[in-house]
């Protein structure tokens, strides 16, 4: 069962090269000037992870049309996307945190990046369990990023956030500095080459650093045993067919990547997740959103009879307030040193 969102009270940032500077809340951080770096790439879930439209200097663009996000969805940034990783956060609260308290770590990290951040599950959740700590979330969506940074103010948060809005499959990245701790959910298998990107990642930590890698399984499932969980998997089953061609890294061998990639893997387990509508309202409403994704994804896959069958599935009066819909998933997490 998840629980409450924890926001610690907010610390006053430690001056050094890698603490942001606190700005008035309501206020948007400007991202620093990126600097081609000698080796560093990562990704976002929440996100939300890379694009090759954005701008290397790190600077918020608002034209910018990112990769999809931890939800795998072939489509730019939209209001809908961002309400599911609101909702991913919200409902699998209590989980995310449990990855946090799971991490092998030889000390509170302080300096924190949080590779395609989405709209801050992972950052928030990181906030939380180490409140010394800042972060830095980066991300190639300029609307997450945007609302990041408004719930952070509103959390009273902002002067240990910064944003950076930066493309992580090109050549360059910007200057992150060394990092206690590099945080990638759900993010790592949209990268174009997430071999390279594991070594980026490899020297943007500290000698002492820890690589907290999370992927997931499968997508969620959420109806009930019967032809409505038949039909659902039938629209699973063409999803993946699709994402193999789009995503061909969602799946991976991480453990072995991250081996080749030169880390030492430190911890690796498994995360089930079972959470039912009355334990939280709001699965109803992310059964909603992600079953409506899906069907996007699936439009030109599934029978005339399966999609009809699914319009009426997911029609808001039919599927939103339902109270026998469940989250089920699974997610891996690998913790790594370099």
């Amino acid at each position: 069962m998840s629980h409450p969102h924890r926001t610690p009270a907010p610390h006053a940032p430690e001056p050094n090269a890698h603490t942001p500077e606190p700005h008035t809340p309501g206020q948007a951080h400007t991202p620093p000037t990126a600097q081609a770096p000698t080796h560093t790439d990562a990704h976002p879930e929440p996100h939300p992870h890379t694009d090759r439209n954005a701008p290397a200097d790190g600077n918020t663009r608002p034209d910018a049309h990112p990769h999809p996000t931890a939800h795998d969805q072939p489509h730019a940034p939209s209001a809908d996307q961002a309400e599911i990783l609101d909702l991913d956060a919200e409902i699998l609260a209590a989980h995310i945190a449990s990855i946090t308290d799971w991490l092998p770590l030889t000390a509170a990290p302080r300096h924190i990046v949080d590779l395609g951040s989405g709209t801050g599950a992972g950052t928030f959740a990181l906030l939380d369990r180490f409140p010394e700590a800042h972060v830095t979330a980066v991300d190639s969506s300029a609307p997450h990023l945007q609302r990041l940074r408004e719930k952070a103010c509103a959390a009273g948060l902002d002067g240990r956030v910064r944003t950076v809005q930066a493309d992580l499959d090109a050549a360059d990245w910007p200057d992150f500095g060394a990092y206690d701790l590099v945080w990638a959910s759900a993010s790592m298998h949209h990268m174009a080459d997430p071999a390279l990107a594991l070594r980026r990642v490899r020297e943007l930590l500290s000698p002492e650093g820890l690589l907290a890698l999370v992927e997931l399984s499968g997508f969620p499932r959420f109806l009930p045993p019967g032809e409505e969980a038949a039909l659902e998997e039938r629209a699973h089953t063409a999803s993946d067919a699709f994402h193999a061609g789009h995503v061909p890294h969602r799946g991976a061998d991480w453990g072995l990547m991250l081996t080749a990639a030169g880390f030492s893997v430190a911890g690796e387990r498994a995360l089930d997740v079972r959470i039912e509508a009355p334990e939280n309202p709001a699965i109803g409403r992310y059964a909603l959103a992600s079953l409506t994704r899906l069907r996007t994804t699936v439009a030109d896959s599934l029978s005339a009879e399966d999609l009809a069958a699914l319009d009426t599935l997911i029609a808001p009066e039919n599927l939103a307030s339902r109270r026998d819909v469940t989250v089920r998933t699974t997610r891996q997490i690998w913790a790594a040193r370099p």
